[in-house]
């Protein structure tokens, strides 16, 4: 995130629309009059118009006069340098969607084609799919969230050991993390980077102690931190959320942050720290959130196993699946807009966003 990401680009073209980004016109399942979804059926594979157009000639999309073709005895015609040339601006909505596929066993699914798969998009098919690739590779911008609070004292090393093996494994070259920790307030104690080193720093540098914002947290993480990052191209954002799900301190409601979390087309994965054999209504919490943005819950029945939840996000990040597809009907009007990816296999499970706001009107 299959952080879905719903993307508003500006096109700015001055005199050439090249046909190698026009998208691959597939056909999805249908809605009937009642609102009612059909059954899915398969993304076929492009039609042969749209299979040969990446190889076709650029056409321009500049009005000029017809030239007249220069004479063998006079020099080549230049252009006139004070002709007036038509720009045109062009606003394409996409949706950059990374999900994930599982079995019933929660076991990891890849190698999957589009056509194993259905998506409506509002209630509706999409006007074209324009990418689906297997096992992203997108940039990652990733956050580790560690809670502070007095509450997990006596567990907080183990956080901080998982989490610095996790970011050892998960982070490439392109890829970007932060290291924050929150109690009743939120504390960055390393921004976006790539060096390790520092990761590592800020995570030892937080300290227990005090009350429990999770709402708060969470709203104001994924506001400032991911909702404001500006990448030319796409890019998944994941929060890794460790915490006992408890909060008894915040202003925001759980569905305010879950509800900044879609905005940020951010997904989350949590990792409760109750170790009792029992959930509580905190692990519930965190199944919530991560359920909304995409992401999956975990729970280990030890403190030394939160490792293992951290190995397991590190697993499904490297074995996610992208689709970019353009929405039919998508009006700028910042309303929330449903997702339904399902496979038309019957053994397989897909985990995706459940949908993401549409952009607003350009100010």
């Amino acid at each position: 995130m299959i952080q879905v990401t719903a993307i508003k680009r500006m096109t700015r073209i001055s005199c050439l629309y090249p046909l190698a980004l026009l998208p691959f016109a597939l056909v999805l399942a249908a809605t009937s009059l009642h609102g009612q979804t059909a059954p899915l059926q398969p993304l076929p594979a492009p039609s042969a118009a749209t299979q040969s157009a990446p190889s076709a000639a650029p056409q321009s999309t500049t009005a000029t006069p017809p030239q007249q073709p220069a004479s063998p005895t006079s020099p080549q015609a230049a252009p006139a340098q004070d002709e007036p040339i038509t720009t045109i601006k062009v606003q394409v909505n996409e949706v950059n969607l990374v999900f994930t596929v599982t079995d019933k066993k929660g076991r990891f699914i890849t190698g999957l084609k589009r056509e194993n798969f259905g998506l409506l998009d509002d209630q509706r098919p999409p006007v074209a799919v324009l990418r689906f690739t297997q096992q992203t590779n997108l940039p990652l911008r990733v956050g580790i969230m560690l809670d502070t609070s007095s509450s997990i004292r006596q567990r907080f090393q183990f956080e901080q050991d998982s989490a610095i093996e996790f970011l050892l494994q998960v982070l490439h070259l392109n890829d970007r993390a932060f290291i924050e920790g929150f109690d009743i307030q939120t504390d960055v104690e390393q921004n976006y980077t790539n060096n390790i080193d520092l990761l590592n720093q800020g995570i030892r540098k937080l300290r227990p102690g005090g009350g429990t914002a999770l709402f708060d947290a969470l709203y104001k993480t994924c506001r400032d931190q991911m909702l404001t990052l500006k990448e030319e191209g796409a890019v998944r954002r994941a929060l890794i959320l460790v915490s006992d799900g408890d909060d008894n301190y915040s202003r925001a409601q759980e569905s305010d942050a879950i509800k900044m979390c879609q905005r940020a087309e951010t997904i989350v994965y949590t990792i409760s720290t109750n170790v009792s054999p029992s959930r509580d209504k905190g692990d519930e919490v965190l199944r919530a959130i991560s359920e909304a943005t995409g992401g999956r819950p975990f729970y280990p029945t030890r403190i030394e196993d939160v490792a293992i939840g951290f190995r397991n996000i590190e697993e499904e990040l490297r074995s996610q699946y992208l689709l970019v597809y353009r929405p039919a009907d998508l009006k700028q009007d910042g309303a929330f807009r449903t997702i339904y990816l399902h496979a038309l296999d019957p053994r397989y499970q897909v985990r995706a966003q459940k949908g993401y706001f549409a952009p607003r009107p350009p100010q």
